[in-house]
């Protein structure tokens, strides 16, 4: 209790004293009793306000009305947290959960559903609130929990998704619950306070439901209006009347159990007209008979006249039905030592326009008039067992009311778990407790009437209360009130906290108000969503809506508290320590079963709900790093999977580009060729692995900050073109090395690239310093040293942006030499990017002059068809002497490509024996080739001549059918067919590996240029030409030439693509 100063001047008491009291001690006495009461008059107020101040209302907001007095200037010490359990958490949360169900409806569930389904209905909602209240107090003792409580919770345990998104549903069930509470409220008003104020009158008896139904609308509107208005003035009302409200719940439910056993000896004097086994609507007519005495004459009763024409009694024209059966009258309240608690044990489900019958009344079955109707007591709308459960589920909720007031509790880590326990148990007892005393006191067809219709249109658990059924029906109107003030004053708050921690971008405008912080935008916006359930104007229709919003909170209170358990997250140390994960998952479990058990169109509609608000807000809302168990669960899932993938290379099905982005800076730390990022990205479109990569030329110590600086501008820049992946930076004396690192080092255990983009170095003709094509060059080398595919898009600047659209073209791919397959599978994966979807792909193969061009034109276009690959084939014949340059890479792997096609023309046997053949002498004859070179020191060319021969890596071995071909051979069995096939069917085509490593730059240049012809001839307006990238020299002498090479081949060509195979197989025609 903060330290207040009174001031108390001394010629106030000495006016108060009497004249002969003159000497110091009697003043100092006098003294000292005007401090003491002052001290006692100081302390009831400030208990008095506690009293009145326990709502879920954020404390410390400055009122309108203090603003505007002059003691609101004032600076004022602020006060310390001083509530305890019972003040601060306990009476809170019970009038939470107290409210409109309890007064208005358990009853109807207890004729309906029975005493047993009823007990059970109750247990599994209070256990649902208890499982939820455990995991809650073990997430609200783990630290501060201020204002938004539930919200809070969530989005700081499970990350800003979930919390925004579950933070809505929260909302929206608050909201909804005002409206719910209203509805409550002007129920009770227009059926037991004032039925004289209803607007609209039904016309006839079956036109009363949308009568009434328009008068809730109208009221009910009116009602939110003035509720609102009261919410907009002040807080500091709705806290003052908080006692009031709660003193009337409590009075209700004393009243309740008092006149349930007073019943036991004097049972309360309500008696039920019945006609046969039919209970009739007692508040039109007085007498239950069919005749009255009148002196000494008979003559018919109001009931007669109901039921018959005027006319003679001896022969009336009366309903079949009213002739045949007899009237009587039976107690609606037998009392507690009745009996009546067997009749009242098992459900008794109706449906809509049924009416109520008593089991055991003797009774004539006969058909009666359908004008009648309205003189019996029917339902109203269909029942069953979920049903039930979806209305009485808001009776359980509220348990967040203590929570949400940590900042004002004295001890929270203790108030918060006993406070709201203990609250939970009381209501779970009170509920337990009137289901069992309903079920005993109260006539099964009385329960059964939701209105009271029976009963003179008395609410039905007022007849049961003591002394007079005013007490509960004034006790429950104002109880309702208070509980809609209350959901009304806290909804727009919670909204205002989610809008002001800026994680849905539309709903900033709502974190503003006025100035002292009342949440007027947010009062707006609930005021209208309130009113959308006021509109539906059937209470029995908004209580499951409300129900799924809270369920759907509550599960996600349990997850987080499962969540963070199951991590052991460091920061997980709730002092509440009686917690499990299992008590969670079983939490959250019920609560997904109770969704779909009352309402599972509106269980599907809540998570519809829940799911956009995640991804709009994974899309589009602000990041935000709350260390979040989220996060900690995807590091494990991460690590889980990294070890999964560790235990081997992925399967050809499973292959695609995981790619390391080589990205050039500039002086200012810009990328200088941003369409390198917009290709990967057409190219990846999110699927798979991107690492963006770049190197700091300096030392790291002090070119820390320049890496950053160059992070952050490559993270930017991913953003911008929307590639999804990570960034690397390295700083390195050499751009050479810090490139070798990268290829070396980027990745984690099976999630690392095997395929690398890098840029061309223009303008390196020009350039004085040969270090950037050099690198270049170095690079290739070391791809191919690490057995890495290689993409290097030429012409960069010309490759269209993501907003760009092909609406036709080609994409041309010149298959010379096989790579593996890389040359039909990216295109194919560029097709599936918006950019290139309606260009078509063609590919060109070339064939010597010798080759059947038509058969390998089948063949080729009979291989595309088994890949699932959609393309035109052409076949272009060229001149040994046009392609010379290729020899050697000609030699090993375009008669590979042959012999690959023509494997698909043998039978199984022979198709066997022609893998393990082709293998073992390829692999021999490029041993031999390789023992040549070695040993050739006198020619001159050598280098280049051997500079385009592929790396023996980079062979790939025909896939055959895996139930009678193995891809793994021994030596021994590949020897021993060798043996057999040289015997039968060697023959000089085997022998086609020729050497031919004299022949000068001149001839190789010729044959770039008869390359290129071709090439530009076919493919001048092609969106995208894809070429082979021969393998670069061993020896630096050729570094040039070969840049020239590669110069002339592409010459003339508006997009081309190198690429090099990574030495294995990527695509495959097997499912």
């Amino acid at each position: 209790m903060g330290i207040i100063k009174k001031t108390v001047h001394f010629s106030t008491v000495q006016v108060l004293l009497p004249r002969r009291m003159t000497s110091m001690t009697e003043t100092w006495l006098c003294l000292r009793s005007v401090f003491i009461s002052q001290y006692f008059c100081h302390m009831i107020d400030c208990q008095t306000h506690r009293l009145v101040s326990y709502t879920n209302i954020t404390q410390g907001a400055k009122e309108h009305e203090e603003e505007e007095s002059a003691a609101a200037s004032r600076r004022k010490t602020p006060k310390s947290p001083n509530m305890g359990t019972l003040m601060g958490v306990y009476l809170p949360c019970l009038q939470n959960i107290f409210g409109v169900i309890l007064f208005l409806r358990l009853t109807w569930i207890v004729g309906m559903a029975g005493i047993m389904q009823s007990l059970l209905i109750v247990l599994m909602c209070c256990s649902c609130t208890m499982l939820t209240a455990i995991s809650m107090s073990a997430i609200a003792t783990n630290g501060v929990v201020p204002a938004g409580g539930a919200y809070f919770m969530i989005s700081r345990s499970l990350g800003p998704e979930f919390g925004g998104a579950v933070g809505l549903c929260f909302y929206l069930g608050t909201t909804f619950a005002s409206a719910m509470y209203i509805l409550g409220a002007i129920e009770i008003f227009l059926k037991y306070l004032v039925p004289q104020a209803a607007i609209f009158h039904a016309t006839d008896t079956l036109g009363s439901d949308s009568a009434m139904l328009n008068n809730m609308r109208v009221y009910g509107s009116i009602c939110l209006s003035l509720m609102a208005v009261v919410v907009f003035v002040g807080v500091k009302y709705v806290n003052k009347l908080a006692s009031l409200f709660l003193a009337c719940v409590i009075i209700s439910i004393v009243s309740i159990y008092v006149g349930a056993f007073k019943s036991m000896t004097h049972p309360p004097e309500f008696t039920i007209c019945m006609l046969g086994n039919r209970t009739l609507v007692r508040d039109r007519f007085d007498v239950c008979a069919k005749t009255v005495m009148k002196g000494n004459t008979t003559v018919p009763s109001q009931l007669w006249e109901m039921f018959c024409l005027p006319g003679n009694m001896s022969s009336p024209q009366c309903d079949d039905y009213f002739i045949q059966n007899n009237v009587t009258e039976i107690q609606g309240i037998p009392g507690l030592g009745s009996g009546i608690i067997r009749e009242n044990m098992w459900s008794d489900y109706q449906q809509k326009g049924e009416i109520s019958e008593k089991a055991g009344l003797q009774s004539v079955d006969a058909r009666g008039a359908t004008e009648n109707f309205g003189m019996y007591v029917s339902a109203d709308i269909a029942t069953s067992f979920t049903l039930l459960v979806g209305i009485f589920f808001p009776s359980a909720t509220g348990i967040m009311a203590g929570s949400n007031r940590s900042g004002d509790l004295r001890d929270a880590q203790k108030s918060i778990p006993v406070g709201t326990i203990l609250a939970i148990t009381t209501t779970s007892f009170v509920y337990f407790s009137s289901v069992v005393l309903f079920g005993s006191c109260i006539e099964g067809v009385v329960l059964r009437d939701k209105f009271g219709d029976a009963v003179q249109k008395n609410l039905v658990v007022g007849t049961l209360s003591w002394p007079s059924p005013w007490v509960i029906v004034i006790g429950s109107f104002f109880s309702t009130v208070g509980a809609g003030l209350q959901s009304l004053t806290g909804a727009p708050r919670l909204l205002q906290a989610i809008a002001k921690d800026n994680i849905i971008p539309f709903l900033r405008v709502f974190g503003h108000g006025k100035n002292n912080g009342e949440p007027t935008w947010a009062l707006l916006l609930t005021g209208l969503i309130a009113e959308l359930g006021i509109l539906i104007a059937s209470l029995d229709m908004v209580a499951p809506i409300l129900s799924m919003f809270f369920l759907m909170c509550y599960l996600f209170v349990n997850l987080a508290c499962a969540v963070q358990t199951l991590l052991r997250t460091p920061s997980w140390r709730p002092r509440f320590k009686y917690y499990h994960w299992a008590l969670s998952f079983l939490g959250m479990s019920m609560c997904l079963a109770l969704m779909f058990i009352s309402s599972w169109y509106y269980a599907i509609v809540a998570m519809v709900i829940a799911g956009m608000i995640y991804k709009y807000i994974e899309y589009q809302g602000a990041e935000k790093e709350w260390g979040d168990g989220i996060r900690g669960l995807s590091l494990s899932a991460a690590r889980y999977a990294l070890l999964r993938l560790e235990v081997g290379p992925p399967h050809t099905k499973n292959w695609r580009p995981q790619l390391l982005v080589l990205l050039k800076l500039d002086e200012d730390l810009h990328v200088k060729y941003p369409r390198l990022l917009t290709f990967a990205s057409q190219l990846k479109a999110g699927k798979g692995l991107t690492i963006v990569g770049s190197v700091v030329r300096g030392n790291f110590l002090d070119s820390y900050g320049e890496m950053q600086a160059a992070e952050q501008a490559i993270k930017n820049m991913m953003e911008i073109e929307r590639v999804k992946g990570f960034c690397q930076i390295v700083v390195a004396s050499k751009v050479r090395e810090g490139i070798v690192h990268l290829i070396q080092s980027c990745g984690l255990g099976g999630m690392k690239h095997n395929t690398v983009m890098m840029g061309w170095p223009y303008g390196w003709r020009q350039s004085e310093d040969p270090r950037a094509w050099k690198t270049f060059i170095n690079t290739v080398r070391c791809t191919t040293a690490a057995h890495l595919a290689l993409m290097v898009p030429k012409n960069v600047s010309f490759y269209p942006s993501n907003h760009e659209r092909f609406t036709d073209g080609n994409i041309d791919v010149w298959w010379i030499v096989h790579d593996g397959g890389m040359l039909m599978l990216l295109p194919f994966l560029l097709k599936l990017h918006k950019v290139w979807r309606k260009c078509k792909m063609r590919i060109f193969t070339v064939a010597q002059m010798d080759d059947n061009s038509i058969q390998m034109k089948k063949d080729l276009a009979m291989f595309l068809y088994q890949l699932r690959i959609e393309a035109e084939v052409e076949v272009v014949e060229m001149h040994d002497s046009d392609i010379s340059a290729y020899t050697y890479e000609r030699t090993l792997m375009m008669e590979q490509r042959s012999q690959m096609l023509r494997q698909m023309r043998l039978s199984s046997a022979e198709r066997e024996r022609e893998v393990c053949f082709f293998v073992c002498v390829r692999v021999k004859c490029i041993l031999e080739i390789l023992g040549k070179l070695s040993l050739d020191t006198g020619v001159k060319n050598k280098t280049f001549n051997a500079q385009l021969v592929k790396d023996r890596h980079s062979l790939v071995l025909v896939e055959a059918p895996p139930e009678k071909v193995h891809m793994t051979w021994t030596r021994e069995k590949c020897e021993a067919e060798k043996r057999n096939r040289t015997k039968t069917r060697f023959s000089p085509r085997s022998r086609l590996l020729v050497d031919s490593r004299d022949q000068s730059n001149v001839r190789r240049m010729h044959t770039a240029v008869k390359l290129n012809e071709v090439i530009v001839n076919r493919s001048h307006d092609a969106r995208l030409v894809l070429l082979n990238m021969p393998g670069p020299p061993r020896d630096t002498d050729g570094d040039e030439n070969y840049m020239e090479f590669l110069e002339v081949l592409t010459e003339g060509l508006e997009r081309v693509l190198l690429v090099r195979g990574g030495g294995r197989e990527v695509i495959t025609i097997y499912s």
